[in-house]
């Protein structure tokens, strides 16, 4: 079993050597000098090595008590930086949040910057990328929170939406609709492919990347029709009968185990944000 060693051993074991004996150190941790002494023969057992040189009242370092003297001073920076991050709300950061593209260009302004009023000192780590590679980040603990799609019945949606068709109108009078898409792995991609398969309806894909501002714009200049939720676009969506029905899909927000209080909050906004969208 590994030896536990009680901060208030360390701190009297630094106090006696940062004041040059007993009865200086006694007064800064404010123990009688024979408490003093208990607590570093307590010490040197827990140890089992003697720290230092004894000469009556005259106290040198051992090597072991030099080579203890580094990991103490140590071992008391962290747990008096702990001790007044705690108390005082303060955030070393980052906070690491990955979220898919469609909520990257309606939050990181809003969310980040409402968060990053709350706490000015905080660090911010922000990944744009798919739902499947953000929850694998996720799952690593390379992120803290995690923003995308799922299906409905998603455990962790805190919002649901429709999916709709978005495009210009005309091109869905053609014979073979073209589809623009976003690579694979894409739920929206997944669902449009699916939805004119049953329908019969022919199709070809024509413009697929990995970016949804470049799909956006080749949506808009006419280069084929997509299917995403309302956050794609500010133009209505497509109603036509001859277009298929689409799936709706839930916004998901997951997070890892032991966020610290800052990150908590910057999960509770995003939570609060995306259900209002």
């Amino acid at each position: 079993m590994p030896v536990n060693l009680p901060t208030n051993l360390l701190r009297s074991f630094v106090a006696i050597v940062d004041t040059g004996s007993m009865l200086n150190a006694s007064e800064k941790v404010f123990v009688t000098q024979s408490a003093l002494s208990l607590q570093i023969k307590r010490l040197e057992e827990l140890l089992q090595q003697s720290l230092f040189h004894r000469d009556g009242r005259r106290l040198t370092l051992t090597q072991a008590g030099e080579l203890m003297l580094d990991y103490a001073r140590k071992v008391l920076t962290l747990h008096d930086e702990a001790v007044a991050a705690v108390a005082s709300g303060y955030f070393a950061g980052p906070a690491r949040i990955g979220m898919v593209q469609d909520f990257a260009e309606m939050l990181l302004s809003g969310l980040l910057g409402q968060f990053a009023e709350l706490h000015p000192e905080a660090q911010i780590y922000s990944r744009i990328a798919g739902t499947a590679e953000l929850l694998g980040l996720l799952e690593r603990r390379q992120l803290d929170i995690v923003l995308g799609f799922a299906a409905p019945s998603d455990p962790s949606a805190v919002a649901h939406a429709p999916m709709a068709w978005y495009g210009d109108a005309a091109l869905i009078a053609r014979e073979t609709i073209p589809l623009a898409v976003l690579e694979t792995p894409c739920r929206f991609r997944e669902a449009a492919i699916r939805a004119l398969e049953d329908a019969g309806r022919p199709f070809r894909i024509t413009v697929e990347t990995p970016n949804l501002t470049t799909l956006r714009a080749a949506v808009q200049a006419g280069l084929g029709v997509t299917c995403r939720t309302h956050l794609f676009s500010k133009d209505e969506p497509l109603v036509d009968p001859s277009l298929p029905p689409l799936p709706r899909v839930s916004c998901i927000l997951q997070t890892a185990t032991g966020l610290d209080a800052a990150t908590a909050r910057l999960a509770e906004l995003a939570r609060q944000t995306v259900a209002a969208l």
